[in-house]
């Protein structure tokens, strides 16, 4: 059944940042983007995590970040692929009422690891392991991965556009705006991503924290 719920409907404009990253967390996220990428490419084969379930990751991690444009783009896939405009506004609102008891450690994790800007608890990293399997679990950590990424580079976007718009986000400027997006394009052409492939190993990134 199409649904026809306006993106209007579930979200609200934004003139503020909710979050915004350093240069260096912006380059350790992009080092690791290569290894995540490659292991979505796997999954569209295996589909350990299926689409809609990574739908609810990304607009998990979404909401903790506060990405307007990744906020607008997820919600409109999201509506297209069936989503109601209730379980959206539920998920970019923080709540947890459509939240599947199959996923929601995988759910809580996501907004963990954005909360933690990238370094969730050894405890929190355990109980996803536990509960979906070291296979999954690498496919669930690489969506969060790649869409932490997206959020980086939609942040200083969406106070770009907002600021064409005449409606400049308060406490930026657009030094910042444009800056952080030229950085992020060196960051992408520049990073040796061979590092990331060589020596990457997920199984015990998060537990030394």
């Amino acid at each position: 059944m199409k649904n026809n719920i306006e993106i209007s409907e579930v979200k609200s404009p934004q003139t503020e940042f909710k979050n915004k990253f350093s240069l260096r967390e912006m380059y350790r996220a992009f080092v690791y983007l290569p290894i995540a990428m490659k292991t979505m490419i796997g999954n569209n084969k295996s589909q350990l995590v299926d689409t809609d379930f990574a739908k609810r990751l990304q607009l998990a991690v979404t909401e903790v970040n506060g990405c307007a444009i990744c906020s607008y783009g997820h919600t409109k896939m999201a509506l297209r692929q069936g989503m109601s405009g209730e379980e959206i506004s539920s998920f970019l609102s923080g709540e947890n009422h459509f939240i599947k008891p199959e996923e929601a450690k995988a759910i809580m994790f996501a907004q963990h690891f954005a909360d933690s800007r990238g370094f969730p608890k050894k405890y929190a990293f355990d109980v996803v392991v536990k509960e979906y399997g070291e296979k999954e679990t690498l496919v669930i950590l690489s969506v969060i991965q790649i869409i932490t990424v997206g959020n980086m580079l939609g942040i200083p976007f969406s106070a770009f556009q907002s600021r064409l718009k005449g409606k400049p986000y308060k406490d930026s400027s657009m030094l910042f705006e444009l800056g952080t997006l030229i950085t992020s394009a060196f960051f992408i052409t520049n990073c040796n991503y061979s590092w990331s492939f060589k020596r990457f190993d997920w199984s015990t990134k998060y537990k030394t924290r």
